[in-house]
């Protein structure tokens, strides 16, 4: 990916190039997904705050005006969205309303499916914790291992994403495992492998 290239799709959709824009989407969906699901622990969510985004975005392409920019704008949007949906979350419990989904398993598990509720509580404290900590890495080590485990990115399509060399990204990786590692032990680092795994099969199985 060149900012060039991207830069001209965002010209092409101020001009209403719908194709140009969804490749735009194309390009930027797994980023958007991995902080949105950072950002929420929540799969459904994430991908309704996603969808939200690209709408807004769609409306409001032409606010762009430095289209190396697009990114950055486009995350403000994601950031917006999550606020807004918190407060409309927080104003839901407060009226006693808020049993959507209540009980369901719509959370993106760092598991296997179907725990027992012992374990399902357990992993969830695993997964909040793990994002945890995640959040609170440094934004060049974030972005590759949310990418890599959360989304379910390859290393080239990690590599296009952020403009990185498979060297470079297989240094952060290793150093951002290495630090997940020392905030949450090894066992809770095998549940992110755990969950690139699982994100892997559904690609495959979504092949078939």
């Amino acid at each position: 990916m060149s900012d060039s290239s991207e830069s001209a799709l965002v010209a092409a959709s101020q001009r209403g190039d719908r194709l140009a824009f969804e490749e735009l989407v194309r390009r930027t969906a797994r980023l958007l997904f991995a902080r949105a699901y950072l950002e929420t622990g929540d799969r459904h969510r994430a991908e309704d705050l996603v969808q939200e985004t690209f709408l807004v975005a769609w409306r409001s392409i032409r606010q762009v005006t430095d289209g190396s920019g697009f990114r950055p704008w486009l995350m403000s949007i994601l950031h917006t969205a999550t606020i807004d949906a918190q407060r409309r979350e927080s104003r839901k419990k407060r009226g006693g309303a808020d049993k959507h989904r209540e009980g369901e398993a719509t959370y993106l598990r760092l598991a296997d499916d179907r725990p027992t509720p012992s374990e399902s509580t357990e992993r969830k404290e695993e997964r909040e914790r793990t994002l945890a900590v995640l959040r609170s890495l440094p934004s060049e080590y974030r972005q590759v291992l949310m990418l890599r485990y959360l989304a379910g990115a390859d290393y080239e399509e990690i590599s296009r994403q952020l403009a990185l060399t498979n060297g470079s990204l297989r240094g952060l990786l290793h150093r951002g495992m290495a630090m997940l590692r020392a905030e949450l032990g090894a066992g809770r680092e095998d549940a992110l492998n755990r969950k690139e795994r699982e994100g892997r099969q559904e690609r495959q199985e979504g092949q078939i």
